[in-house]
């Protein structure tokens, strides 16, 4: 392998061990080369639930409000995977920065033995409540069953999600975008692959006068759920491979180590993992608040909502993979001792945020009927969802405040202070909000009070931001001037 340079990835991340200064134009080159691949496997992400959508959006309204209506469950336990495998992740960015990679891969075997046994228990628990779930949350009977299933099969695949989760976390926070975004992009392929093969039945196609006989199971939205969980479990075996053979610094047969989770490193993942958990479970029991608040405004309303909140994902999955480089950037400085470092890469994170989803925010304005006719072919559906991405394009800067200050946050191991800020501005703002409008607009009323909720988040986490509080003394390994 080539020296790395001064201002590649890999030099740039090394300055920042070895306590070197760093000027604005590097911090700006680091930001972006890891920002830019994190960015394209959000992108990718998307990608594949867009495909999901407008598969399963040819089969009917009924067909994609079944599959709406428990999306928010499914990333209530996605959420909770996330937080689990952040805690140890975290760890792993702050041990690299201190220099100590031996230490670093003793937190990466315990985290995949303790997150995995974590996924069981979460996959079980899902599988028990997948029958009753659909009906608590007030759906029409006609749709429940197919709910059911669906939700059932992407919760055995909880696991292999984990899995997922843990080692592509792992190889960001050392830095390695590359490796988790390529795999993720394949992910995307392979998820439609699979769809292809499974939602529709045997049928014919035709085109420049050839017509083939395409061979297909015909399970419609059962085979939606287990074509993305084909995906998923392919994807995690083929990145922990990585992690176990090839990670650079974080190869797991670069030496010996128990994979039996200490007390120590347990009580450090907790410390980062509960209060994300708990503030994905608080947000994510909202989100199923308010769609249980949709629900009964019928069908097309619960299809349009579900379709809009796909479509927006557009903008803010951007937002979200320079949190990622956030996280890294600030773990690492954070490791280092480089408390003004960190700072100087939280702001250039979080304004490179605001200018992407803002240019994003305005793309979706303009093309929001575009966007919702890709996914439906049904008239009122396409209507309704083009006036919330619409409502919804105004919140997009001050949402990617919130996102990848949240990042920041993350990577510094301050997860307490956010997630009770979370909580008010989920709970009583949007919430309070949705619950009032909803009666005299229906769903853009519900749209409306989210845009008005994302601002106020993103408005009191710059406060925070620019306050520094984020930095706790304790947390700084190695304390250095710069």
């Amino acid at each position: 392998m080539a020296p790395s340079s001064a201002n590649d990835k890999d030099g740039l991340l090394r300055l920042i061990r070895e306590g070197s200064s760093l000027s604005l134009a590097q911090q700006l080159r680091l930001t972006f080369q890891l920002s830019l691949p994190a960015i394209m496997a959000e992108l990718s992400s998307i990608a594949m639930q867009y495909i999901d959508a407008s598969m399963v959006g040819r089969l009917g309204a009924d067909d994609s409000a079944s599959i709406g209506l428990v999306s928010t469950s499914l990333w209530l336990f996605g959420g909770i995977c996330n937080a689990a495998a952040t805690g140890f992740a975290v760890q792993v960015a702050h041990l690299l920065g201190a220099n100590k990679p031996v230490e670093a891969r003793r937190v990466v075997r315990q985290g995949l033995v303790a997150c995995l046994l974590f996924a069981v228990a979460l996959a079980a628990i899902g599988a028990a409540i997948s029958q009753p779930l659909p009906a608590w949350l007030g759906a029409d009977p006609a749709i429940r069953s197919h709910s059911s299933t669906y939700f059932l099969i992407f919760m055995l695949c909880t696991p292999f999600l984990m899995i997922d989760f843990v080692a592509s976390a792992m190889l960001r926070c050392s830095g390695n975008m590359r490796v988790p975004s390529l795999l993720n992009m394949l992910m995307c392929v392979l998820d439609v692959v699979f769809n292809f093969f499974l939602i529709f039945p045997t049928r014919q196609l035709s085109g420049l006068g050839i017509s083939l006989t395409v061979p297909g199971a015909g399970l419609g939205v059962t085979g939606a759920a287990l074509g993305t969980a084909l995906a998923e479990a392919i994807i995690g075996i083929s990145m922990l491979l990585y992690l176990v053979f090839r990670a650079d610094e974080l190869r797991l047969m670069l030496d010996k180590g128990s994979f039996k989770p200490t007390a120590a490193c347990l009580r450090k993942a907790l410390h980062i993992s509960a209060p994300m958990g708990l503030q994905h479970i608080m947000m994510c029991s909202a989100a199923i608040v308010i769609t249980a608040i949709v629900a009964p405004l019928g069908s097309v309303a619960l299809a349009a909502n579900s379709f809009a909140i796909t479509a927006e994902s557009l903008c803010y999955m951007p937002g979200y993979g320079i949190a990622d480089a956030a996280t890294t950037l600030v773990g690492q400085s954070i490791g280092a001792g480089r408390k003004r470092l960190a700072r100087s890469l939280a702001w250039i994170a979080v304004l490179s945020g605001m200018a992407v989803m803002g240019i994003m925010g305005l793309l979706m304005y303009c093309f929001a009927p575009l966007m919702m006719g890709v996914m439906s072919p049904v008239a009122d559906v396409v209507a309704l969802g083009t006036d919330c991405l619409r409502i919804e394009a105004w919140a997009e800067p001050l949402f990617a405040a919130a996102i990848v200050s949240y990042g920041v946050f993350v990577g510094s191991g301050d997860t307490l202070v956010p997630c009770g800020m979370n909580l008010v501005s989920m709970w009583i703002v949007r919430l309070g909000l949705s619950s009032w409008l909803v009666g005299s607009m229906g769903l853009r009323g519900v749209w409306l009070a989210m845009c008005i909720e994302l601002c106020f988040r993103g408005s009191i986490y710059l406060l925070r931001l620019a306050s520094g509080r984020w930095i706790k003394p304790q947390l700084v390994t190695n304390p250095q001037i710069g």
